[in-house]
């Protein structure tokens, strides 16, 4: 028979000293931890962000649905002081999810955010979850996040679009639930797990203000995209003209031309391929165009993994030094 370990649970102010100097930066580091409980894509918007005259801890974005998200932690039990707060700054960003961590949830605080889901049903969902850390006899400490207050309607499992959406919205969640659920199981792809009723999902790269996308657009047709869009217009830009000084390289490692886009309209750019596809082609159609946006992500995340992230890298660089010199 083989041996048994023995579980243990460890402080965790044993491996984070200091809740902002330690947990909120590996937190921010390590978004993917929360994305696999919550089976939300989340992607780091700022650490310390502002809401009015108050400091956030963690600032993010639910790219599925393309809504704010605040994270607030505690390496402490609950207080009344941190309730007050994520209720003040979800009110501040208008967030669209609220996560609180905590290592201990007093049953009132958890009550609470019962009442808050039930009052801000479908408008904006709080999320409690305690943070564990596990230990197996004397192996490497590993944390542990557990759901302890959530939306009613809230899960993990994909959900029958409501009556109220149109037959075309419905279309557009089946289509994208399907494809969520083999990026996920077959390609570890993505955490995502419920599609939305719109035309569009977009996935985390790792790397800020990058993102993959899969989009039905305008003239009948399916578009798979990096998405670029930092809070710099500007930056975009120049991001856009870093990539296409390697365009003939890009285009070539990734099997065909690609459509190098500004986006006059937006603060964004887009670098894309196209196909042409409805969601209300038949099945055998819509099946051929998940292979293809499937495909696509892949090459697209393939070829410029590595260079998204050292543009990141180059960015942050020039950053540092600029605050040196300050």
């Amino acid at each position: 028979m083989e041996e048994i370990g023995r579980l243990s649970r460890i402080d965790p102010r044993a491996v984070w000293k200091s809740e902002a100097a330690d947990f909120t930066p590996w937190l921010a580091d390590n978004l993917d931890y929360l994305s696999e409980v919550l089976g939300i894509e989340l992607e780091l918007t700022q650490r310390e962000g502002a809401a009015g005259d108050f400091s956030v801890d963690i600032i993010a974005r639910d790219l599925g649905r393309d809504r704010p998200v605040i994270i607030e932690n505690q390496l402490d039990p609950t207080d009344h002081t941190h309730l007050g707060q994520i209720i003040t700054y979800a009110a501040s960003l208008d967030a669209g999810v609220v996560i609180w961590i905590s290592r201990q949830f007093r049953e009132e605080h958890r009550q609470a955010l019962d009442w808050l889901n039930r009052l801000h049903e479908g408008h904006t969902e709080f999320f409690g979850i305690l943070v564990e850390i596990l230990r197996i006899d004397e192996s490497k400490p590993a944390v542990n996040f557990r759901l302890v207050a959530f939306p009613n309607k809230w899960s993990r499992t994909p959900t029958e679009p409501p009556g109220d959406v149109s037959p075309k919205r419905q279309a557009y969640q089946q289509f994208f639930q399907r494809l969520l659920d083999e990026l996920r199981e077959k390609h570890k792809f993505t955490n995502a797990r419920a599609a939305q009723p719109q035309n569009w999902y977009s996935f985390s790269t790792g790397v800020r203000g990058f993102a993959w996308a899969i989009n039905f657009a305008l003239g009948a047709r399916v578009r798979a995209e990096l998405y670029i869009d930092t809070p710099d217009a500007d930056r975009n830009e120049q991001i856009l003209d870093e990539l296409m000084k390697k365009r003939e390289a890009i285009e070539k490692h990734f099997g065909q031309p690609l459509e190098w886009e500004r986006l006059e309209e937006k603060r964004a750019c887009r670098v894309a391929c196209y196909r042409d596809g409805n969601v209300e082609d038949a099945s055998e159609k819509l099946e051929e165009i998940q292979a293809w946006a499937i495909e696509k992500l892949l090459v697209f995340k393939r070829v410029f993994t590595p260079l998204i992230k050292n543009i990141s890298t180059q960015g942050t660089e020039s950053q540092d030094a600029a605050k040196g010199k300050s």
